[in-house]
């Protein structure tokens, strides 16, 4: 799986602030309400309980993810005329004329509100390897969009 290095930055800072942010924290105030007496009824320390098992679920995820994921970085694509990985596209709807921008980014950053979307959603594959210029069918539930590529472009090196 590919991310950008920002996303890469984003995912490993969420790692460290659980591991050495909200853990301790979470321990302490688990700590701190089993010292209470009984647990059984102690909805702080069930709380708690439940907390540091979410906590340590997403540091599993997030310690194996890191391993798997690859970097790259989209200043350094050498064709720039094309969409891959890490490109903004912006694209005018051809039903209703208004444009839309995308980024085709991976799975871990995907962010519609934002325009990120992933390269392999629906949009981003129809995207992947066409021009500026080009007209991308997309098969959508809702039935078809006809986007037309305006423009690509990628970040500075």
């Amino acid at each position: 799986m590919y991310i950008t290095p920002g996303g890469f930055a984003a995912l490993k800072e969420e790692f460290r602030q659980l591991l050495h942010v909200e853990r301790p924290q979470v321990t302490k105030e688990v700590s701190e309400a089993a010292a209470q007496g009984d647990r059984s009824e102690n909805a702080e320390y069930i709380y708690g309980k439940r907390r540091l098992a979410e906590i340590d679920r997403r540091l599993r995820f997030l310690g194996k993810r890191l391993d798997s994921l690859q970097v790259i970085n989209p200043a350094f694509t050498k064709d720039k005329t094309r969409v891959f990985f890490g490109a903004t596209v912006v694209a005018e709807n051809m039903d209703t004329g208004e444009s839309q921008t995308f980024e085709l980014v991976g799975a871990d950053e995907t962010d519609a509100k934002l325009g990120r979307i992933s390269i392999h959603s629906p949009v981003g594959q129809a995207l992947l390897l066409k021009r500026a210029g080009e007209v991308v069918v997309v098969h959508i539930p809702k039935g078809e969009l006809e986007l037309c590529i305006l423009s690509i472009n990628y970040p500075a090196e």
